[in-house]
């Protein structure tokens, strides 16, 4: 399987770097940018392993992979320009690069990209990567909103993560198995996986998000809370009854409101340390774990073997990164 595995992630990323260039040099350049400075290509993976249920990695589920792929870049793109965040994988995040306006368009260009691709395969693959597209804009357009009255906040925020990032992955995992003329009785299966799958990695991703090595996010530490995104330690935080969960809840918000005035991010440097080790962020990642554990419940009508361990193991990866 891994070898399996490893020569597709080959294949796709060929296909990865022929797709995304253009035939004008300034789109090229930022098209490429954020596909040239690394990525886990996570989706991709659990496209090639879901595609061995069926005629294994056919050159419709490199397709798909490659325009999910994109789709996730481009999703990138627009992310950092709504949250303000200074870097993405290690580089200068593409709006300090060029500036918002073709930060945007270039996101917008990996989108069509990405649809022109999936168009090639067939009416399925449209529809799959439009619902899935749906899902995504949904989710960032409720996360900018926020909570409105009445609802839960963490039920709320658990639902933005699994339209914003678990979506993607679960078409990503159904790519591999409709794509290679798998079992259609398995979809299902590994679609709820990969969108469990989705909401641990993104949980796990809030714990990261608070390192105080910014090594292990490629971005500074605390991006989100500081630009006034909410995270699950946060709201956790929120919801503590205790004096002290309070006063530092009241001490980030104070300097959320101080940074978007125009003061040093800095200034959340030592509350941000607290939260990282707070409780409620070891509470996060426990929350994480449980999403995987039920990812992994989701594969119980996959058969024994290969595809099913391998997807086992992928869900335990994504909830060791921040051990």
């Amino acid at each position: 399987m891994l070898r399996v595995v490893e020569d597709g992630l080959d294949v796709v990323e060929t296909r990865l770097a022929d797709e995304l260039t253009v035939s004008d040099a300034i789109a090229d350049a930022t098209t490429r940018y954020l596909y040239e400075a690394g990525g886990k290509r996570l989706r991709p993976m659990l496209a090639l392993i879901t595609s061995q249920l069926g005629d294994g990695v056919t050159d419709d589920v490199v397709a798909g992979a490659a325009a999910l792929e994109m789709t996730h870049l481009g999703s990138l793109y627009h992310d950092d320009v709504m949250d303000g965040a200074d870097k993405r994988r290690g580089v200068p995040s593409a709006h300090e690069v060029w500036g918002n306006n073709v930060a945007i368009l270039t996101g917008d260009l990996l989108f069509s990209r990405a649809s022109q691709l999936m168009a090639r395969i067939g009416e399925r693959a449209i529809r799959l990567q439009a619902d899935t597209f749906e899902r995504l804009v949904l989710g960032q357009m409720h996360e900018t909103v926020g909570a409105q009255p009445g609802d839960d906040p963490v039920d709320f925020y658990i639902q933005v993560l699994a339209d914003k990032t678990g979506s993607l992955i679960a078409a990503a995992a159904q790519v591999g198995v409709l794509f290679s003329n798998g079992p259609e009785e398995l979809a299902e299966s590994v679609r709820v996986f990969g969108e469990k799958v989705g909401v641990a990695f993104q949980l796990l991703d809030d714990v990261i998000d608070l390192s105080a090595d910014p090594e292990a996010t490629g971005k500074v530490p605390g991006t989100d809370l500081r630009a006034g995104v909410p995270t699950m330690p946060y709201l956790l935080l929120q919801r503590a009854g205790d004096a002290d969960s309070r006063e530092l809840a009241r001490v980030i918000d104070d300097g959320v409101t101080r940074i978007a005035a125009g003061e040093d991010p800095e200034i959340l440097d030592e509350p941000l340390a607290r939260l990282r080790d707070a409780a409620v962020t070891a509470e996060t990642r426990r929350l994480a774990e449980r999403w995987a554990d039920d990812a992994v419940a989701a594969l119980d009508p996959l058969p024994s073997g290969a595809v099913r361990d391998a997807l086992t193991r992928f869900a335990e990866v994504v909830v060791d990164r921040a051990s």
